[in-house]
């Protein structure tokens, strides 16, 4: 069990949050959330002890050991990767090295002899002689071939770094677990791995993620950081979400009975209980959920940004066709070629490649911001293209640093600095905010007013790479909802499982020998037969392995 008792934190004047009390049991994977800058990462750190609260203990039950996904992708680099995984638990690391150094000690005492017999029966204890198999095998399940097993960590290359780090923690089950974001930079197929293997976990995880489908996959509590306040709630990301929306509803409603609110909400839960077979938790999460107290449940006080992206003119029957077009790297090697494509009226198509340049170089071919490509493509004459690019600095520097006010107002046909202001205030810009300098904003500010300057051309076709980059919980759920309700046709990118599989109703994946285009939904591309035959021959059966 881990306890956090009477816990706070401030720097200078500023409580990040106060009087924090928990409680984190075996058997429950606890999704914290909260707004960007809230806390939810100094949380973890002062529950690894990374850092001190400022008043308040966290306690651990004596004897069981607690990991941390490491942030740090370099700190492994000079260690080979069965190495580097095996310091998840460091105890048992510590052991092997110590025996193993004696071993090969020509020069070794009776004394030496006699430490090796110790360690040998604690590292026994520990289940010791299977670590390297059981390393190995978390390893090959996250996708990390054998080959690359004995190497050392600086020759993987990122996204293999990433995974070695993720087996680090995972190894030896410790008995709490704390992970920060750790879905960032995983494939589909690993995403879906570790969905599965926390959904199964018997002790304790505690997850910080921006990922929804993720923290419904695993969560059984979510753990919110609002009003200057840590509270824990029963039930998944989604649950939480609606049911505080619900809330919401109910105290701006001041005419409703209590009793009609209690029973509404009644309702909700045990539809939504009905719901939770869609987890690998739905047993103990539906019943959770029949044993929660209604006076538990709060409104949020999360503010979210308004995205709605209405196009001026109705597209005709000619969207875009895509004939022959390839483009090389810096290399002189294909990201892809000879690629065919024609859109149909209504597709929002999903682009995926295991190479993120290769989609990065497609979209900016089509925005017209490369001109350094083979083939041709064709807008139709009504099309009314707008591109938000997953790189926006050049737009925030230089001659664009100016405020908000003026930033926005270059991309407006409409001037008066009222609209402008209320335009801004929609994308959670108020007050004295609009005066900031556009150069000194957040990554996730930067992209709320990208948004807004494609909102404000009202297009009817949307380019966009990766929208949620930088974006909290509340900016991704308004996209998704923008993105959704979009009545034009769509190309984009992103690692948001929501939002590929509500938004997609044309999946098409770039690799080095063609193109995979299929009409499904994102979950029926990953989870078909048909395709991930067609992927394991265009990529080789090497890279596909699990």
């Amino acid at each position: 069990m881990l306890t956090v008792n009477s816990v706070a934190l401030q720097f200078g004047k500023r409580t990040l949050f106060d009087d924090v009390n928990l409680k984190f049991t075996k058997g429950n994977c606890y999704g914290v959330i909260g707004a960007n800058g809230a806390g939810k990462s100094t949380f973890l750190k002062i529950l690894s002890g990374e850092i001190d609260s400022t008043r308040g203990s966290v306690d651990i039950t004596p004897g069981e050991r607690m990991a941390v996904l490491s942030q740090n992708h370099f700190a492994f680099n000079e260690f080979p990767v069965l190495d580097t995984v095996i310091m998840g638990h460091r105890r048992l690391y510590d052991i092997m090295k110590e025996k193993d150094a004696i071993y090969s000690n020509p020069d070794a005492t009776e004394a030496d002899s006699m430490r090796a017999a110790d360690l040998e029966g604690e590292f026994a204890e520990m289940n010791g002689w299977m670590a390297e198999s059981d390393a190995a095998e978390l390893l090959s399940n996250l996708g990390v071939v054998e080959a690359l097993h004995y190497k050392l960590v600086k020759e993987l290359d990122g996204s293999d770094r990433v995974k070695v780090l993720l087996a680090q923690a995972l190894f030896g089950s410790p008995d709490i677990l704390l992970m920060d974001e750790p879905t960032n930079d995983l494939d589909a197929e690993t995403t879906d791995w570790l969905c599965n293997f926390l959904a199964d976990y018997e002790n304790i995880v505690i997850v910080v993620s921006h990922d929804r489908h993720f923290l419904d996959m695993v969560c059984t509590n979510v753990v919110d950081v609002d009003f200057g306040k840590i509270r824990m709630f029963t039930g998944n990301y989604t649950f939480w979400y609606e049911t505080s929306q619900l809330m919401a509803r109910q105290m701006a409603d001041k005419n409703k009975k209590t009793e009609q609110k209690r029973q509404e909400m009644m309702d909700f839960i045990a539809r939504f209980s009905a719901n939770a077979s869609k987890s690998r938790q739905a047993t103990s999460r539906k019943k959770a959920l029949e044993k929660l107290n209604l006076e538990d449940i709060q409104a949020s006080s999360r503010k979210y940004p308004y995205i709605a992206f209405k196009p001026e003119r109705e597209p005709g029957d000619v969207i875009l066709d895509v004939e022959k077009l390839g483009k090389k790297n810096q290399d002189g090697e294909y990201l892809f070629k000879n690629l065919y494509l024609r859109f149909n009226k209504g597709e929002k198509i999903a682009v995926l490649s295991r190479n993120a340049l290769a989609v990065t170089s497609l979209f900016n071919i089509l925005a017209g911001e490369d001109k350094n490509f083979e083939g041709n493509f064709t807008f139709g004459q009504t099309i009314a293209p707008q591109y938000l690019p997953n790189e926006n600095s050049a737009f925030f520097t230089g001659d664009q640093d100016m405020n908000l006010i003026d930033w926005l107002r270059q991309y407006s046909k409409e001037k008066d600095e009222s609209f402008i202001r209320g335009f801004l205030g929609r994308m959670l810009f108020s007050g004295e905010e609009v005066f900031k300098r556009s150069a000194v904003l957040s990554g996730g500010e930067k992209v709320r007013c990208m948004m807004s300057k494609v909102m404000l051309a009202n297009p009817n076709f949307l380019i966009l790479d990766e929208p949620t980059n930088h974006l909290d919980l509340e900016s991704i759920t308004a996209l998704n909802k923008g993105m959704t309700e979009f009545s034009g046709n769509m190309l984009f990118t992103s690692h948001d499982y929501q939002i590929l599989d509500s938004v997609a109703n044309r999946i098409i994946e770039l690799t080095p020998n063609g193109l995979i285009d299929q009409n499904m939904s994102y979950s029926e591309y990953l989870h078909s037969p048909k395709v991930r035959g067609m992927r394991a021959e265009l990529y080789g059966e090497a890279m596909m392995a699990r």
